[in-house]
């Protein structure tokens, strides 16, 4: 699909950070980095760990006063977390952490589709009959008001970590102590941690405050950053501020020392451990942690991540793989047909809703757990906001995907009245609707928002660039400034330049089944791949616009410059 090329407007002229180029500072200055100190801390994020003092959050030294007291009673401990990577990893860190301490420790996660998210009554009367004194929730829990007053009120304690949108009003919040740097009340000082980064923090003070040595306690700290690392970079938080500290060492641990768990499942993934970076975890480790919650239940991931022995890990590794090989497919499968939904009948709509067969009429149904990718791959496919919805257990449940244009989550808002439960932000929702009865009325409702907040806007896909170079200046030089702008992600995406008016000087197709292409321009290859048959009418000579991101070759230890091509077309700028 053709894409509305937008190009970050220049850095003014003196803004010059002192040893910098000037395009460095193009991209500090675009993403908010002004002043000396923020472009230090930026650059250099272990050299502001003073600001991220685990105590400096609210309630963190009575929730740690309180769990020490259950470890010193011998109390059963029982962590509660979430089915995705996040929330696994977030088990997996505060499981490690109090067993080390001498917990007696179980871990809870929710089936995606017997009992959905969070803390609910009957896991909770569940773990009161196992005598269970001491709830710490991660990645979930502060919405969860009554579930915590039943808990406590069967004689459990409850901490809550968790990095989500709290209640508006202070007096909803869950009466027991909270640990969530987003709250409007709370004062640490960096608030976009996910859950496995709240739970680090948790694990942080947790170890700090027992009377190890101090060795071993920097020591069970760096254990567990890679965790805290999976979990940052898989829940899609602005890799900021501490957040590229936490990603960072944990890149660090992972190329040293992975555990056996992940290790393994690099080794299904094909991944050279010693080379791991952000995009791996994001597309490769994410997708395969994500599969065990989405197909079946996601304590196979948190199974893989706790692994003792090579063998365990491997075998759940090799699992994980197959269960995300399933979910490709599934996925597959229900985004063609979406596909043949969308072009038959909402091709005039501005916001899409693909519903299950057995919600038209028909008897089969589609996995919750896939609806999520299928709305994404629809809204990028078509440009437009999508909702997908099918029915669960009973339930009529949905999810949607926006594009750049579009708060959805603030759309449903227009359609509450329709819905048992729902909650997103702008890209993202989730929804539960009352009954068959309200889903036509509740797609009408969004509709209706979406056509009047549309109108008039281009929804031709946005392709952001951070600045337009000549191709002589893409260089070794160029790359290894840029690779201070290290790890890549949310808020920090990887840089994208343009170059006009390049002339194609050789054209090669790659891979065996020859799906992928390089063009030789400015004396460097430029790859795209799985796009050979989209580009094959290029031929030497072509005149070029060229959006990509710069990288090195190193094959045979030896090291070339290379672009990737992002998007290209023909140039507006040759006669």
């Amino acid at each position: 699909m053709v894409k509305q090329w937008q190009i970050a407007p220049a850095a003014p002229a003196d803004f010059l950070p002192a040893g910098l180029s000037s395009v460095a500072a193009h991209l500090l200055y675009n993403r908010g980095f002004r002043s000396e100190q923020q472009i230090h801390y930026f650059l250099n994020p272990e050299e502001q760990t003073k600001d991220f003092d685990p105590f400096l959050f609210n309630n963190m030294r009575a929730a740690v006063e309180l769990t020490v007291q259950h470890l010193k009673k011998g109390s059963r401990i029982v962590i509660c977390g979430d089915y995705d990577a996040d929330g696994v990893t977030s088990s997996a860190i505060m499981a490690e952490t109090l067993k080390v301490l001498g917990g007696k420790i179980d871990v809870w996660i929710p089936s995606r589709f017997g009992e959905g998210y969070g803390l609910n009554k009957n896991i909770i009367e569940e773990l009161s009959k196992q005598n269970v004194a001491l709830i710490i929730t991660v990645d979930n829990g502060v919405r969860a008001k009554e579930e915590v007053a039943y808990a406590r009120s069967l004689g459990m304690d409850v901490i809550v970590t968790d990095h989500h949108e709290g209640p508006a009003e202070q007096n909803e919040l869950p009466d027991c102590l909270v640990i969530n740097p987003i709250l409007a009340s709370e004062a640490y000082p960096f608030k976009y941690l996910c859950g496995a980064g709240v739970a680090y923090k948790f694990a942080a003070a947790l170890i700090d405050s027992s009377t190890l040595a101090v060795e071993t306690k920097e020591s069970l700290k760096r254990r567990v950053v890679d965790l805290a690392a999976v979990g940052t970079i898989s829940d899609c938080v602005s890799l900021s501020g501490e957040n590229r500290l936490i990603v960072k060492q944990g890149l660090e641990l992972l190329r040293k020392s992975p555990r056996r768990g992940l290790r393994e499942l690099m080794e299904v993934a094909a991944i050279n451990y010693s080379d791991i970076n952000a995009w791996n975890i994001s597309w490769q480790i994410t997708p395969r942690l994500n599969a065990a919650g989405r197909i079946d239940h996601a304590n196979a991931a948190y199974a893989l991540l706790a692994a003792q022995s090579s063998e365990d890990a491997r075998q759940l590794a090799a699992d994980l793989n197959d269960k995300n090989i399933e979910r490709q497919q599934m996925t597959e499968k229900l985004m063609m047909a979406g596909c043949e939904l969308v072009e038959a009948e909402q091709m005039n709509e501005t916001l899409l809703a693909v519903t299950s067969p057995d919600l038209r009429g028909g008897t089969e149904s589609w996995p919750e757990g896939i609806i999520g990718l299928v709305a994404g791959r629809l809204a990028e496919k078509f440009s437009k906001p999508c909702f997908v919805i099918c029915k669960s257990e009973g339930k009529i449940k949905g999810s949607g995907r926006s594009i750049e244009q579009f708060d959805l989550g603030a759309s449903l808002e227009a359609g509450k009245e329709y819905l048992q439960r729902y909650g997103g932000h702008k890209m993202a929702c989730g929804f539960t609707v009352k009954s068959l009865e309200d889903l036509a009325p509740f797609i009408a409702s969004i509709r209706k928002v979406a056509a009047d907040n549309l109108a008039n806007i281009d929804l031709t896909p946005i392709l952001k660039i951070d600045a337009e170079l000549p191709l002589t200046s893409v260089n070794a030089q160029l790359i290894e400034e840029l690779d201070r702008f290290l790890p890549y992600g949310q808020d920090n995406p990887e840089p994208k330049f343009v170059s006009f008016g390049v002339p194609i000087e050789e054209i090669m197709m790659m891979g065996q089944d020859k799906k992928h292409i390089k063009f030789r321009v400015g004396g460097m290859w430029a790859l795209a791949f799985s796009r050979a048959e989209e580009l094959k009418d290029y031929k030497p000579g072509d005149m070029i616009d060229l959006v990509y991101t710069v990288c090195f070759n190193v094959f045979n230890g030896r090291r070339e410059v290379q672009i990737k091509i992002v998007d290209m077309r023909p140039s507006q700028f040759h006669d």
